[in-house]
Parts: structure tokens; C-alpha cells; sequence
């Protein structure tokens, strides 16, 4: 049996499924857990450390952190505030959280 080679990228794909109302609404909604996802990762890519390092730094056992990365891709749990804090220092970051107005959001 022989594969044939997709015809589109992940992100074509994506594209494309995105003008379907239902999944850009889906897909809307998950934007934070996607973004914090990438965050977390290329925080610890850049800090050049494997997920058992941050654990190690972190005081916790590496099923944690994979479960914490995971959990943002899945939406299992969200994590505590506290964990993304301990997270960022031991990849060498602070994390910072911004509450930024939606366009519907109306002043006064």
C-alpha cells in the first residue's frame, strides 16, 4: 500500500477549513491555548533545556510537564497560575498576563 503526498500543507488545510463558520469558531476560541502553547515551547527550545530539565528546576517530575504542554493542546485542565509561574523560571522567563479589550468592549 503506498501513501500518496498530501496536496496541502497543515496550514493550507486550516485555511481552508477556516471559512466553514463552525470550525473558525472552534478554532477562535482555542487562540489563547494555542499561543500560550507556543509560548511554553519555544521558551524552553530557546533555554536549550529537555522537558525532564524543567521539571528538575521546576521541583516536579517530568510527567508533569508534559502534561502541563499537553494540556494546552487538548484542553484537559488549564493551568494554575502558579504553575506557569514556576514554568517560566525555570526556563528563564517571568510571565506576564495582559487583559487586552475586545473590539465589542465599550469604555465607561
Amino acid at each position: 500500500m503506498s501513501r500518496k503526498a498530501p496536496t496541502q500543507t497543515h496550514s493550507q488545510m486550516v485555511e481552508e477549513w477556516k471559512q466553514e463558520p463552525e470550525f473558525k469558531a472552534a478554532y477562535d476560541d482555542l487562540e489563547m491555548e494555542f499561543t500560550l502553547l507556543r509560548e511554553l515551547l519555544l521558551a524552553r527550545q530557546t533555554a536549550g533545556l529537555t522537558q525532564a530539565e524543567v521539571a528538575e528546576k521546576m521541583g516536579t517530575k517530568p510527567p508533569a510537564v508534559t502534561r502541563l504542554e499537553t494540556a494546552l493542546s487538548d484542553q484537559r485542565h488549564s493551568p494554575t497560575l502558579a504553575t506557569l509561574k514556576k514554568y517560566a523560571h525555570a526556563v528563564g522567563c517571568t510571565l506576564e498576563v495582559h487583559l487586552v479589550p475586545t473590539k465589542t468592549a465599550k469604555a465607561g
